[in-house]
């Protein structure tokens, strides 16, 4: 195998593989390793323990997805907690809401934060914002005592292995729901419904014993395995936004414009998924 050439293969026997220029930095912590690498094709590039993360070409797809989605069915989004999301992608997103009055971030690697800043800084560059508050500590203690504080949390995780494994139980879903304000939104990242089926199946499950409404959406990932990937809109008192009427009209028009991927008929679009999809999440 060429050295110069990142790869990540599916337990399947499929995967991605990206031409490296040269490689940024390196760090092992407690929780996972960081590697960054330049690409021509991508830019910049960000894996935890070899799996693809961040690339500075293509993050908007998944960025703008996870946030405008929720924060724009949600009828005044002011307090907002995200999970993970340490390269801050999803903090940046959520700064074009001008409603949003406070935003905690809980991650649990500050290696993963400190390359974000150093070496994304289009990514992370909401990070120092006033509105933003960035806790370096586990998000599934972090959650356990909280109630009633947040009208939408975005838990924008890794897959279910190493410092992401807390993050797909019952217990956690249960004390997340807690922390919801009435007409409360969550929104986590949910799989690639190709490459990751069976951790989706699982994920929907669980999500719907916890939630009474849950619908997941999904879109174009190009660096993540399988190119295609999934979200889950969860509340118990918000409808899923299946029509323009569930969506904040004057809001949407103005995000629209800062965005690559986002716009309002994409909004209830991307709920309208294939019916393997459907299997895997009834």
């Amino acid at each position: 195998m060429n050295e110069n050439l990142y790869h990540e293969i599916t337990p399947e026997g499929f995967g991605i593989a990206i031409e490296k220029d040269k490689d940024l930095f390196s760090k092992k912590s407690p929780y996972q390793q960081t590697d960054v690498f330049h690409s021509r094709a991508f830019g910049n590039v960000l894996t935890l323990d070899g799996l693809m993360m961040v690339t500075e070409r293509d993050e908007f797809f998944y960025h703008e997805m996870i946030v405008h989605i929720p924060m724009l069915t949600h009828k005044n989004p002011k307090n907002i907690l995200v999970i993970g999301a340490g390269d801050g992608g999803t903090v940046r997103e959520l700064l074009k809401h001008k409603e949003v009055e406070h935003i905690d971030m809980v991650e649990i690697d500050r290696v993963v934060i400190d390359a974000a800043l150093e070496f994304f800084p289009s990514v992370s560059c909401g990070l120092k914002d006033k509105k933003v508050n960035v806790l370096v500590e586990d998000a599934v203690e972090f959650v356990k005592n909280k109630e009633n504080l947040y009208d939408v949390v975005l838990i924008d995780s890794t897959d279910p292995i190493g410092p992401g494994v807390g993050l797909f139980n019952e217990d956690f879903y249960n004390n997340v729901k807690r922390a919801l304000k009435p007409g409360g939104i969550v929104v986590p990242q949910t799989e690639g419904p190709f490459a990751q089926s069976e951790n989706m199946r699982l994920t929907y499950k669980l999500l719907r014993k916890v939630f009474k409404n849950v619908a997941p959406y999904t879109g174009p990932m190009p660096t993540y395995p399988g190119g295609y990937w999934s979200w889950g809109f969860c509340s118990d008192d918000v409808e899923i936004p299946l029509d323009s009427s569930k969506i904040d009209e004057k809001r949407a028009q103005i995000i629209e414009k800062t965005c690559k991927i986002y716009n309002r008929a994409l909004h209830s679009a991307v709920f309208a998924v294939p019916n393997f999809v459907k299997e895997l999440t009834k």
